[in-house]
């Protein structure tokens, strides 16, 4: 947790939070169980952080402040004990025994009492009466940031609840299959084999759920399927690649839509993929070639002119970089790392970026445009004022995103519902 949250004068470099627990997990030779268990505590504490504060701080109300090691050994400790079926007595043991490690035998003696008096109290949940509002009481009760879910409430308004909750819960893995190599039912009887169980998207075809069981016991799937999330497949499904048709891919990242579009095309047509980052262009690349899919791909900044002015495409798909506030329930520390001010400050990009992508439209040709986002900065505004210089209007959705879709038909996935990631989606097509 420290790695995660480093104190300003410790001069280590900050990890997010999978890539320091890897780093820490492989340093300690953990079995596969005590591995798991404590993946379970440093993300859980991180994502309940805020919660955990709310708990703790009627027991730490007259102490001085906490060297950082010792408050994040109780926010653990806490988590253990409010969040788990905790041995109580083997709990207290271990973590007053931690704090004497990384503290002293009086920091130790403070962790032991604030732990006990915890658990003389009884866990007692906030309580909406405690706040000056509603923000205030599902923020603390459900660990966020209060800017966040005053956000979430203006675009979902009365859902707001079930979405905080939701983003606590564990988000639903997915995978999306290769037709170019094999078939989602053959995929599901290959990772049934492996004790994962997987059952088919209602909305994207080439999309596979994980009922139960764990990816990572399958390996890397040798181009015949990839990790992708189910809300992540939608925009390509939306786009609807045919075989036979030229396909422009903005923001490829390391490729996971490119595969998608080019197991669609059916080694028919073609593809481009502009990627600015050269590292992600690479890796793209290599997939791409596992995969059996052949595309052009163009290392550079997509918000310039990049390609020739003329060329042009049957369709087109803006992965644009975003906030990523939809995802903040797949990523424990997202949640305290990003700002209120994020979405204003991305929106400038994305328009950018757009304006840039729509002069490669064929006439009567789709641009859809997809953030993992749901701040209205980077998603309605962005297509109301695009929409609104462009000759550009919004297109159909397919059937299956009926419950989905907004006031103005564009499709809003929201954060958490369903293990879903928080998604928005708008197909716009150029008129004739």
């Amino acid at each position: 947790m420290r790695d995660v949250f480093p104190s300003p004068d410790a001069g280590s470099p900050e990890r997010a939070a999978q890539a320091a627990f890897d780093y820490r997990a492989r340093k300690s030779q953990l079995s596969d169980r005590d591995r798991a268990f404590a993946a379970e505590l440093a993300y859980g504490a991180i994502k309940m952080r805020r919660a955990l504060d709310w708990h703790l701080a009627p027991f730490l109300s007259e102490q001085k402040a906490l060297p950082p090691a010792i408050h994040e050994i109780l926010r653990l400790a806490a988590y253990e004990l409010l969040y788990t079926r905790a041995d109580e007595h083997a709990t207290l043991f271990e973590f007053v025994n931690l704090a004497k490690r990384w503290g002293h035998k009086g920091l130790a003696n403070l962790v032991n009492a604030v732990l006990r008096s915890m658990l003389r109290a009884g866990k007692a949940e906030p309580q909406r009466a405690a706040f000056e509002n509603d923000d205030d009481y599902l923020a603390v009760r459900y660990s966020l940031p209060t800017w966040l879910v005053r956000q979430w409430r203006g675009v979902f308004g009365d859902e707001v609840e079930a979405i905080c909750a939701a983003v606590d819960e564990p988000q639903r893995a997915a995978l999306v299959v290769n037709r170019l190599k094999t078939t989602p039912s053959d995929v599901i009887a290959r990772l049934a084999l492996l004790g994962i169980e997987t059952s088919p998207s209602p909305i994207v075809a080439e999309s596979l759920l994980v009922e139960r069981g764990t990816l990572a016991r399958a390996g890397g799937g040798d181009g015949a399927w990839w990790p992708q999330s189910e809300s992540s497949a939608m925009p390509v499904d939306v786009l609807g690649p045919q075989p036979g048709e030229a396909i422009l891919d903005v923001c490829s990242g390391r490729g996971n839509k490119a595969l998608q579009i080019g197991a669609r095309l059916e080694g028919q047509g073609s593809i481009c993929c502009i990627e600015r980052d050269e590292r992600k262009a690479a890796t793209l690349g290599r997939r791409l070639g596992e995969a059996g899919i052949a595309a052009s791909i163009v290392a550079g900044d997509a918000t310039t002119e990049i390609l020739e002015p003329a060329r042009q495409f049957d369709r087109v798909l803006l992965d644009a970089p975003c906030s990523g506030v939809g995802v903040v329930g797949r990523h424990p520390e997202a949640r305290w790392k990003k700002q209120g001010t994020d979405g204003e400050r991305m929106a400038l990009t994305q328009r950018a970026l757009l304006e840039e992508s729509a002069r490669h439209v064929y006439p009567g040709g789709a641009l859809v445009y997809a953030v993992c986002s749901t701040d209205p900065r980077e998603t309605t505004e962005v297509i109301d004022w695009f929409l609104s210089r462009q000759n550009f209007e919004r297109g159909l959705m397919p059937a299956a995103y009926a419950a989905l879709l907004t006031r103005d038909g564009d499709v809003q996935v929201a954060p958490g519902v369903g293990g879903r990631d928080g998604f928005y989606i708008a197909r716009v097509e150029r008129r004739p």
